[in-house]
């Protein structure tokens, strides 16, 4: 695994709807977004940041509302899509720029996707790294996690009820983080004949079904360190409550039911990663939901931390993606 360099990033809070928003910044050139997913933190883009700033961008990496150093609402809808992609355009007008390419990872993929939509004027193209774009439709998104847990639960429904997940992470953070680390990887994750670690058994816990012992070759002790030193801090409810804003967000987004995205994007997953395989359909339909695509690749032996199992191969895709990208100069001073 490369070292990635941590000298040349500077470290901001911005205000947003939030109240104020972290991020670690380097480079300079256009203004390229990085949001990143559960359970992470800017850190996730540690190996992205000094490789786009070499690449003549100006990178500006997030700690979504709720995590790291950024600010928690108490209240749980304050952690609705509206209000994530209504921070990500705050973070663009803070940094003194008018317009942003925004790249997410898990979560961050679909709030990428959704400041693409709300924020056009803001947003002009989208990365999407892990989780599909999948426009809004169908039934409300917590009958249908019901439905696929069957006579198990999914893990999305276990993250719906408060106090629940925290529960069963917090008292033992980092130890947890290991776990689903472990189990989403492509390196560690549990056999086909194993119990698959994105359910649970009824009255049980996820943490049962995670892999112990071996952290992946992505992940160092320090690197674990510094995401478990963060929600040790903060705790897990701010970051699980935008599992429990998935209805809401379907009622919020009617007007954008089966919309398109139009602005240059692209996709890439990991061939091991349930989010990319059980999301196939969603792939398949690109040519209408997103017209503007430009690639769409799945790597091979590799699972959900996309961005820290396959760095090199991310950044390649990332630096010929954004070079293709119509020019967009900077406007800070």
């Amino acid at each position: 695994m490369p070292q990635t360099p941590t000298t040349d990033l500077t470290h901001r809070l911005v205000p947003s709807p939030a109240g104020r928003i972290h991020l670690v910044e380097q480079g300079t050139g256009p203004l390229v977004l990085l949001v990143h997913g559960f359970p992470e933190s800017w850190y996730s883009w540690r190996h992205q940041l000094p490789v786009l700033a070499a690449a003549g961008y100006r990178v500006a990496a997030v700690d979504v509302r709720g995590y790291g150093r950024s600010s928690k609402p108490e209240a749980v809808d304050a952690y609705r899509m509206s209000e994530l992609v209504a921070d990500n355009a705050a973070v663009v007008e803070a940094l003194g720029e008018e317009s942003a390419v925004v790249i997410g990872h898990d979560w961050g993929s679909n709030i990428a996707a959704a400041s693409a939509l709300l924020r056009p004027d803001v947003f002009r193209a989208v990365g999407l790294l892990s989780v599909p774009y999948a426009p809004r439709g169908g039934p409300r998104p917590s009958e249908i996690f019901t439905q696929m847990g069957g006579e198990e639960e999914f893990y999305v429904s276990y993250f719906q009820e408060p106090g629940r997940a925290e529960a069963e992470i917090e008292p033992d953070v980092r130890g947890w983080l290991a776990g689903i680390y472990a189990a989403l990887s492509a390196e560690t994750m549990p056999g086909p004949d194993l119990p698959d670690p994105h359910f649970l058994a009824r009255g049980g816990t996820l943490r049962e079904r995670f892999p112990a012992g071996r952290l992946p070759g992505w992940l160092s002790e320090r690197d674990l360190d510094v995401y478990a030193g963060e929600f040790e801090r903060t705790g897990m409810r701010g970051a699980l409550s935008r599992y429990r804003n998935m209805d809401r967000d379907w009622e919020d987004m009617a007007a954008f039911d089966g919309a398109p995205i139009t602005q240059p994007s692209l996709f890439i997953g990991g061939a091991q990663d349930a989010s990319t395989t059980w999301m196939g359909d969603a792939i398949k339909a690109y040519p209408s939901t997103l017209p503007g695509l430009v690639g769409s690749h799945i790597l091979d032996d590799c699972g959900h931390w996309i961005q820290q199992e396959h760095p090199e191969e991310i950044n390649r895709l990332l630096v010929d993606w954004l070079v293709s990208l119509p020019a967009r100069p900077s406007t800070a001073a």
